[in-house]
């Protein structure tokens, strides 16, 4: 029994959310007592020798130079085959929400998405995954012998708790002919039109209806520029046009986990703090104490955001000189 993890890459770079898989992988293996392994389509999978794995493989051949569902899913079959993992678990992102059901499907297994967490009772793995957009949480147990997947929903968890170690690194080479590849690849989907990719922020200043209007923007602007924060927002503010939609923080937005997130005027629907509950440090500033941002939050300002972001200025401005 195993636990293999399988990461994506941009470039030169591993994309944030497969970081966070990968921790979510050697949690779970830890606590079954299994072995943990790593598997990427780039040849910087050797990056993550150092890390607290079994092994780490590269997969590669000519067919996956660039992206398909199926060559990523003909590939991870094969070597799913030959490792006989328990449990294969992705990031939940676009990547694998295209590709992973087919692999799924082709193995004659099930894909559990966004998990956020797990526990082990009684030997058994229990993962836990919202539903109806965060209203109620569900509980799945591991059964039976077959190989299981899972995404992990970004934020759940922190990909620097990733441990140390020495892993051996191998190529895999998988038997893919040609004619398996029945689509022609598209350029990549970019997540923001305007390049910026607030999952990526490790600060956000995210506005909601509290703000008033556009002219209230001024105020949140400075002080993001003050602290080094991206500007995010609720649904209501990008619907009214204040920011554009590439800026809307929650269910049918981006999801985002950043070091500190600063919600101003924002009540906390349950469709925002899907978006953000993830994040390491929540403050929330809202002149109603009894919004549900507050059941969420590290730390909660009842008051008028008008007047309390001016004071947080000035004081910040006074520990600058």
């Amino acid at each position: 029994m195993s636990v293999l993890a399988v990461l994506e890459h941009a470039g030169d770079t591993w994309r944030p959310h497969s970081l966070e898989a990968l921790t979510a992988a050697q949690q779970m293996g830890a606590d079954l007592g299994v072995p943990v392994s790593a598997a990427a389509f780039t040849p910087k999978a050797a990056q993550l020798a150092g890390s607290f794995l079994d092994a780490v493989y590269e997969i590669c051949h000519p067919v996956l130079a660039e992206y398909t569902a199926d060559g990523y899913s003909a590939a991870l079959e094969a070597l799913i085959l030959k490792l006989n993992p328990r449990l294969v678990v992705f990031p939940h992102t676009y990547q694998t929400r295209d590709y992973a059901p087919k692999l799924a499907t082709r193995l004659g297994s099930i894909l559990l998405s966004d998990v956020i967490r797990h526990r082990v009772e009684n030997g058994g793995l229990i993962l836990t995954r919202p539903l109806f957009q965060g209203k109620l949480h569900g509980d799945y147990r591991l059964s039976g012998s077959s190989v299981a997947f899972v995404s992990i929903q970004a934020g759940a968890y922190r990909s620097g708790e990733i441990p140390p170690g020495h892993a051996r690194a191998e190529t895999f080479v998988p038997e893919i002919p040609s004619t398996a590849i029945r689509v022609r690849p598209e350029p990549p989907f970019r997540e923001t039109a305007e390049g910026v990719d607030l999952s990526k922020a490790e600060r956000i200043i995210a506005v909601g209806r509290g703000i008033q209007n556009r002219e209230g923007l001024s105020l949140v602007e400075e002080l993001a520029h003050v602290i080094g924060a991206e500007v995010g927002a609720s649904r209501p503010v990008c619907d009214y046009g204040w920011l554009p939609m590439e800026r809307q923080i929650g269910s049918s937005g981006q999801t985002v986990a950043p070091a500190l997130y600063m919600a101003l005027g924002i009540s906390g629907a349950i469709q925002h703090l899907v978006g953000m509950k993830g994040s390491k440090i929540i403050v929330a500033i809202n002149k109603d104490p009894e919004a549900p941002i507050f059941e969420v939050a590290d730390y909660g300002i009842v008051g008028d955001l008008f007047e309390i972001v001016p004071a947080i200025l000035e004081e910040l401005r006074k520990a600058d000189k």
